[in-house]
């Protein structure tokens, strides 16, 4: 039996039946589109052999798109309401028992997930879509790849490059792990109810080997956020205060880590903050408030 679609007027009275209203609060636009949920699942190139994890699937359009591929997937939800009705859902659309697990959770909190997910894909609520991304991609090593749907402005900022006018703490941190693009847009129509922002698609690919370890993924972000912080001063001013505590000491750290002391934080790429914070770290006089 073959995986069926929700339809617009499903998901209506879905939502209905639940006394579910799709809250601001929440993030909760709920897609109507079939053709818009296959697009997705065809961008993030799932198959079969796969192992999704969606967050916030909702009433579960986007979420029967994936496992129409036979894909075995595992879908975070915050919304008790909405957690406790997606498998009986699925069910009824012709999903296998044990293709679907429902984890009853704020995805921010989750630092476990059955199957080991190599896969991410999801339409995330545009309220926490950059600490969700970061959350997961920290704390789960096996996702490999992924599409998400976010808002426009976000998604642009994550697949910005250096010297990019949209490009800041979010680009980097985010470019610690791999390579994002922006992988297509979205019409509003699409949803229910229609936002007032426009969605675009993020694709990703994590890197094959790890950029480094944990303490210097930490000390890294720490000078990423207060390069971003005061982004429009050099970083001689900028970092001053995580470098040693004055400009002269942050001039030391960045031209031992071979970074222009009069540059801003929006001209440097991962690799360069990074070689920032490793600089930092051996110098004797900085360790402390670099940490």
């Amino acid at each position: 039996m073959p995986v069926t679609l929700l339809g617009a007027t499903e998901i209506r009275s879905l939502a209905a039946d639940l006394d579910v209203t799709p809250t601001k609060k929440l993030g909760q636009n709920f897609v109507v589109d079939a053709n818009t949920v296959r697009k997705i699942v065809h961008t993030a190139r799932v198959t079969g052999a796969d192992r999704v994890v969606e967050v916030g699937p909702g009433l579960g359009s986007l979420t029967l798109a994936i496992l129409e591929t036979g894909a075995i997937v595992t879908a975070v939800e915050i919304d008790h309401r909405l957690a406790a009705r997606l498998p009986g859902t699925a069910a009824a659309h012709g999903v296998p028992d044990g293709a679907l697990t429902v984890v009853d959770a704020d995805a921010l909190r989750v630092t476990d997930l059955p199957g080991d997910p190599n896969v991410l894909v999801a339409n995330l609520p545009y309220n926490v879509s950059v600490p969700v991304l970061l959350h997961f991609m920290e704390t789960f090593p096996h996702l490999a790849r992924g599409v998400v749907m976010v808002q426009a402005e976000v998604g642009e900022r994550l697949a910005a490059p250096p010297g990019s006018k949209v490009y800041g703490a979010p680009s980097a941190k985010a470019a610690w792990y791999g390579r994002w693009r922006l992988a297509g847009t979205v019409s509003r129509q699409v949803f229910w109810p229609v936002p007032n922002v426009d969605s675009v698609l993020v694709a990703f690919e994590r890197d094959p080997q790890p950029r480094g370890s944990e303490e210097e993924r930490l000390a890294t972000f720490r000078i990423v956020d207060a390069a971003f912080q005061q982004r429009r001063k050099m970083l001689r001013q900028a970092l001053a205060a995580v470098l040693g505590g004055t400009a002269a000491d942050a001039v030391t750290v960045l031209e031992a880590a071979g970074v222009a002391p009069t540059a801003r934080g929006e001209e440097l790429s991962i690799d360069d903050f990074t070689r920032i914070a490793i600089a930092a770290w051996r110098s004797p006089g900085v360790q402390e408030t670099s940490r």
